[in-house]
């Protein structure tokens, strides 16, 4: 099967790399989103997918808007790829690209369609709390991820699971599903499945309000904004920016994947049940751990957090390092 690939971060990186060691496929071409210059040095970096392509020696297209440049298009035309297999790419395919492959464009995308079509499903599932996500893989048309679904794989979501832990996972579970959804294609065992657009939600690109934590809400939705949108939500301290990168929201129920330390703590919780306070204020440091701060409802542990201009540290390093005591508040990020 003859294939172009389109795709852009690391994201992509599994599902590439399951096509180029199988046997069945050949990957004629990638397609991928122009270099960025990164902060250090401000040296042009290219994108996760570009490395492993120039890595296999394939031939690596970067148009600024691929439905415009004439160029990529031709060379795609000339290709006549059986299929363009498209994972997080950055952009959006015009009708013309969609029709030239004679299979299609199939998409591996990060939930479980029709709920969270858009940039950013994986953070946004986080944030709402989601028991359980997972990849589809669809045939592209030219809507926002509503195509019709060929197959689902789904993962659970633990109550410490961030963007990053679960993205990794997604990705490993995507380049997996898309083999076996690309021979079941060719074989026609597949039967595409219309969406539910009346059971659609959209997940939309993050913005930097959205990171901003207020402490009047409930400890559940702030661990799940820190760890959807994660490491970059914010809170103030003592004037200044704090990132906070990870937090358990305490409460009675024992998870049993949880950490020892943390169970324990959780265990100990009937002796903080009468502690109440103000929210963002701290109202216990817990020696070896960190701070518990009171939320609009409920305790949130702070596990990880980042001063400005300073490295990712422990919560407990963080209490030392600025001796923090009882009493201290949090201020709402911005």
């Amino acid at each position: 099967m003859k294939i172009v690939f389109f795709g852009t971060p690391q994201f992509a990186v599994p599902t590439l790399e399951k096509l180029l060691n199988h046997s069945e496929f050949d990957v004629l071409a990638v397609v991928t989103q122009p270099d960025k210059r990164r902060e250090r040095g401000n040296k042009l970096t290219p994108t996760p997918v570009k490395a492993i392509a120039t890595a296999h020696n394939l031939p690596v297209w970067q148009p600024e808007r691929v439905k415009k440049d004439t160029e990529t298009l031709a060379k795609l035309k000339e290709l006549d790829a059986d299929v363009f297999v498209v994972v997080a790419y950055g952009q959006i395919l015009s009708a013309k690209i969609l029709k030239m492959p004679k299979l299609g464009c199939i998409n591996v995308h990060g939930s479980i369609l029709p709920k969270y079509r858009g940039a950013a499903p994986i953070q946004w599932c986080l944030y709402n709390g989601e028991k359980e996500t997972g990849i589809t893989t669809m045939l592209m048309d030219v809507g926002m991820d509503t195509g019709p679904m060929l197959q689902i794989a789904t993962t659970p979501i633990g109550l410490l699971d961030n963007t990053q832990d679960l993205a990794e996972r997604l990705a490993a579970i995507g380049g997996d599903l898309l083999v076996e959804t690309l021979l079941k294609l060719e074989r026609q065992e597949i039967q595409p499945i219309p969406q539910d657009n009346l059971s659609a939600t959209y997940a939309p690109l993050i913005q930097k309000q959205d990171y901003g934590l207020d402490w009047s809400k409930s400890a559940i939705q702030l661990h799940n904004q820190i760890r959807g949108f994660y490491p970059n939500c914010t809170a103030s301290f003592r004037n200044n920016l704090l990132k906070i990168a990870a937090s358990v929201p305490l409460s009675c129920v024992c998870d049993r994947n949880l950490p020892s330390e943390l169970q324990e703590l959780i265990h100990k919780l009937p002796d903080l049940s009468n502690v109440s306070d103000r929210p963002g204020v701290v109202v216990n440091i817990t020696k070896g751990i960190g701070a518990i701060v009171q939320t609009g409802e409920g305790l949130l542990l702070l596990r990880e957090v980042q001063l400005a201009g300073k490295r990712p540290q422990s919560g407990w390093d963080f209490v030392n390092g600025t001796r923090l005591t009882v009493g201290e508040v949090f201020g709402a990020g911005s």
